[in-house]
């Protein structure tokens, strides 16, 4: 099973977030966040069962799908931090070992880096996972965990390694050859650092918004911006399973508006929040959707459905 595949209820919890996020707004029924919590538990727990039955050692230094599997704890770590809404001490565990794996993992990632001999060809922004995305969430569940010093902390390793690997990335898209058609949705991750540093710095501010948001606001626009005039190109591949790596860049720029929106509280705020999580909700679930018919035909022509689908070849 491919490592990126992950990316399914990595996508679903930036999904329960977004609801969630609107139901601490008064805007939805929280029953719909916690139904979308629990089917990120269930594909989660699935994935993670099959992955290990079928794990190998080298999947960890593969330089094309290696890096999606920090979606593993990153993943766990969202739903420890919602866990902590209602449980504090289980959601406290949760984090606690999810944290863990994360950091030893992302230790083991940048001394891989470190070491040298990768084709900077073989670079996506799913280099990103590992140190940004994972930090920025482990800040984020961290603060509602009430662990502020480790929420700092982690929000700080986020933004750095954001800036260096980001730096890095930018120089491999923009010189060297395009991106294959079944890795062009990973170009979406380039953009969510904004959004995820942004909610964590959310949690971590207790619920208010500052000059460091209107810092990661300003930032966020533009690079989605970029993600608009990208989606021509991703319309142009045929639908995979890869695509669920906009998923969490779409949820986590959405709650992120929402946020701002209510602490704003203008006339249209309500609105515009229901046209945000109205468009989330859709293209998460177009994804949803086509993963789930492409899942089904593979069956019916090959029988038990077993994902070999790989980043490298259409």
């Amino acid at each position: 099973m491919p490592l990126n595949f992950f990316g399914i209820a990595f996508g679903l919890a930036g999904l329960a977030g977004t609801w969630t996020a609107a139901s601490a707004a008064d805007l939805a029924p929280a029953a719909v966040g916690d139904i979308l919590w629990w089917a990120v538990l269930v594909v989660w727990l699935a994935l993670v069962a099959r992955y290990i039955a079928r794990a190998s050692p080298s999947d960890l230094r593969h330089p094309i799908l290696g890096p999606f599997a920090a979606l593993v704890p990153t993943t766990g770590l969202l739903m420890g931090g919602r866990l902590a809404g209602t449980w504090l001490t289980g959601g406290r565990i949760v984090i606690a070992v999810m944290l863990v794996l994360a950091t030893v993992f992302a230790g083991w990632f940048v001394a891989h880096l470190l070491n040298g001999g990768l084709d900077i060809d073989t670079l996506h922004a799913g280099y990103l996972l590992p140190t940004v995305a994972a930090s920025l969430i482990a800040a984020q569940s961290s603060a509602l965990a009430g662990w502020h010093a480790i929420a700092v902390g982690a929000f700080a390793v986020g933004i750095l390694f954001w800036f260096l690997i980001g730096g890095i990335l930018l120089g491999r898209f923009a010189l060297r050859p395009a991106l294959p058609g079944p890795l062009l949705p990973t170009m979406a991750i380039f953009s969510a650092p904004p959004a995820v540093a942004g909610n964590a710095w959310y949690a971590i501010n207790g619920g208010t918004l500052d000059t460091i948001d209107l810092l990661l606001l300003g930032t966020m626009v533009p690079l989605l911006l970029v993600q608009l005039f990208l989606t021509p190109s991703y319309l142009r591949e045929p639908f995979a399973h890869s695509f669920w790596a906009l998923t969490f860049t779409i949820a986590a720029s959405g709650t992120y508006t929402i946020r701002w929106l209510a602490a704003e509280n203008v006339a249209t705020s309500r609105a515009l929040s229901w046209f945000v999580m109205a468009v989330v909700t859709f293209l998460i679930g177009v994804i949803a959707y086509k993963s789930s018919r492409l899942a089904l035909r593979t069956t019916s022509r090959h029988g038990p459905y077993t994902p070999v689908e790989s980043a490298t070849t259409k």
